[in-house]
This record gives structure tokens, sequence and C-alpha cells, in this order.
């Protein structure tokens, strides 16, 4: 993990490293013919204007390390193999030099008369950068982007959500915050809407205290706020049905909010955005904030919830162990993350689809990475439709 990343955070943690990161922010639309590759891998931008601050004009031009999603998002853009990019990234950064050179300078296209013209590849790309922190330093590559993306900065979200739902008038906890370099997660909590659900929690006994689903059956709303500022999807607002002896949270992901990043083309050089319309953005934010909250944390919707997911939870596996292969098998996991599955399987004590699904969401708070825990629970109905299957398969 490096340090513009966080782990099960607090909020404030959170709020502490973005505004640390605002200050380094550097977005530039940048042609094929000024971005060029070092030998070890760095990316160059030349001859971009420096960006006006209040203390002053920061230069843009210079040398950036990319991040692994740059890399793979350089590879997508230049249709480079991403597995090929990623060995000549790591093994052979002279070799990832003049592949990315290669076809950023060397682009070939057929003309109208179907002969073959070379020349720069033609097109300007959206470039996210943090500043380096000392002079010598590179900067970061973040992401590299197509000039169209629209930007909607994690900070923005965040204080615009919360807006939101504090003006839905709904008490809620924060319970953990993630932050990748793909994505930011907030996970809130709303204890006090709760309801009982006996037949769903009925044999299940939590991973990590041993406290009994018979004894305390009761589940409560929840949601995960999601965000991107480096091309990875929209931002989300992903209800949760969570088990309160344990904490899983199964997302509902088929209710999930979206909003797509993208608009209008950009300028080249340094993107300056227009405070009216990243006004116009958040408060859209906000006011979806408000509205979807007060949805999902609602007595009625996790009540709802709770009669879908029971309807198939109940199915009992005649072979366990075959079931959650199937299961995990197809849900494309990894040796490691199989093992995390079956070993909650196995330590929640529900032999039931439900018990499979309960697995998945228990399993998805041992991953190291924030990106994939939330990959996983949202797995949580797929996994319980594929572990129906599994049942009547055998």
């Amino acid at each position: 993990m490096t340090d513009t990343e966080l782990r099960t955070a607090t909020l404030q943690d959170l709020a502490t490293l973005l505004e640390a990161q605002q200050v380094r922010k550097v977005d530039a639309v940048v042609p094929a013919s000024k971005i060029t590759t070092r030998p070890d891998g760095l990316i160059r931008v030349e001859d971009v204007d420096g960006m006006l601050t209040d203390t002053g004009v920061i230069p843009v031009s210079g040398d950036y390390r990319p991040t692994d999603l740059a890399v793979e998002q350089l590879a997508d853009k230049l249709g480079i193999p991403l597995a090929y990019a990623r060995k000549l990234y790591t093994q052979r950064p002279d070799l990832f030099q003049a592949n990315v050179d290669g076809w950023l300078h060397g682009y070939v296209a057929r003309s109208a008369d179907e002969s073959w013209v070379e020349g720069a590849d033609p097109r300007s790309f959206l470039l996210r950068m943090f500043r380096p922190d000392m002079g010598d330093e590179p900067g970061m590559l973040r992401s590299f982007l197509s000039d169209r993306y629209k930007v909607i900065d994690h900070l923005d979200v965040l204080t615009s959500a919360i807006e939101g739902i504090n003006n839905a008038g709904l008490e809620v906890q924060v319970q953990a915050c993630d932050l990748t370099d793909r994505r930011m997660y907030v996970r809130i909590h709303a204890p006090q809407v709760e309801v009982l659900a006996p037949e769903l929690l009925r044999g299940y006994r939590s991973p990590w205290t041993g406290d009994q689903g018979t004894d305390n059956p009761t589940v409560f709303a929840g949601f995960v706020l999601s965000n991107s500022e480096t091309g990875e999807g929209s931002w989300t607002i992903a209800p949760q049905v969570i088990v309160r002896i344990c904490t899983n949270g199964m997302t509902m992901k088929r209710d999930v909010l979206r909003q797509v990043h993208l608009g209008g083309k950009l300028d080249q050089g340094v993107v300056r955005y227009g405070e009216d319309t990243q006004a116009a953005q958040l408060e859209l934010v906000k006011l979806k904030a408000r509205d979807t909250v007060a949805t999902f944390l609602d007595v009625e919707y996790v009540r709802a919830k709770v009669a879908e997911l029971t309807e198939q939870a109940g199915v009992k596996l005649d072979d366990p162990a075959k079931a959650v292969e199937i299961v995990t098998q197809r849900l494309s996991y990894t040796e490691g993350q199989r093992a995390d599955v079956l070993r909650m399987f196995v330590e929640g004590g529900q032999m039931t689809a439900g018990g499979v699904m309960q697995a998945v969401t228990a399993a998805a708070q041992l991953q190291p990475s924030g990106d994939t825990q939330y990959a996983m629970e949202l797995d949580a109905v797929p996994a319980l439709e594929a572990a129906v299957a599994a049942a009547g398969a055998s």
C-alpha cells in the first residue's frame, strides 16, 4: 500500500489525506506528440504550460512514475496487450519505452487512397498526476484517460454526499473508509434501521465472535459511497443489508445508483474547471445522495430485500464443499480468495446457499485491498444464486 492509499480508515483520516492530495493534483490534456517514455519507465510530459496557483506558477512538464492503473490504461489506449505491457514495465522498461513511444510517435494509419502513412498518434489524452513531494523526485502519473473524461474528485463527492445525507435527516455512522489508486469507498451504517431475519440467519455463526444468528437474528441498513477520480467507472451509492453479529455487508447490486464520468471534449493544456460547472455536478451528487439514502435507509426497503434473499438462502447443500468450489470458480476468485471463502463457510456453520453468501461477504473483509472487498460484497447475490444452481445440479 502506498502513501496515497488507506485501508479501513476513519472518516477524518480519509478527509485529511484527500485534502493533502488536492494540493498536489495536476490535470493536463496533452497531445501524444508531447508524451515520451524514459528508459527507466518514467513518463515524460513536455511543453505544457505551468499551473497557476495562489503561490505562483507550478511547472507541469516533467517526469512522472505511472501507477499500475496508469500502465493498464496506457496499454488499453495504445492497443498493447495488458499482460505484455505489465511484464515490459516491470522487467524490461527499455522495451516498454520502445513499445509506448513507437505507438505514440510512429502511429500508422490507412489513408483514404488505401496507402500507408506514418505520423504521431493524433489523439490527446487527459493525464491526472500528482506533483512530486520534493523537487528532484518524479511525480506520479495516476491515470491516462480520454480527453472527454469528466472529473469529479473524491473530496467534493464526499462533502456533497455527506451534506445530502444530513439533509435527509437520517442518523448514520461512518463504519470504515478505503482509498486505492482506483477508487474511494465509504461504508455508512444505519443500525437503527433494522429488521428481523430469523430464516436468513438460522444456523449462522459469526466467524469473528462466535455469536449465533439464531440468538440475534437482526440485520440493518447501510450503503457504500464510492467514486473514481482515475477512470475506473462512475460514482456510486450501493445499498447493503448488514448482519448485526458480524457486519457482513450484502450489497444489492441491482439497486446500485451510478453516475458516469463522461463529458465534452477538453481543450489541450492544464485543465481548469469552471466553478459553475463543478457546482452543478456537485449539487447533483448532493441531491441524489439525499434521495437515494432516504430510499435505502428505510425499514420497508430492508424488509423487502431480506424477503428476496430468504427465498433462496434456505436451500440445503448436499455437497457443501463442492458447492463452494463451483461458486468460487464461477466468480473467478483467486486460489487465496477461494480458501478464504471455504474457511468462512466452515466457520459460519450454515450448510445452505445462504451460508455460501455469508462466507463470500465475510471473506471480503479479509482482503488486503478495498477494491477487492467491494467487488466481493457485490458478489453477495450472485454467490447466492450460483449456490442455489449448484444445489440443483447435484
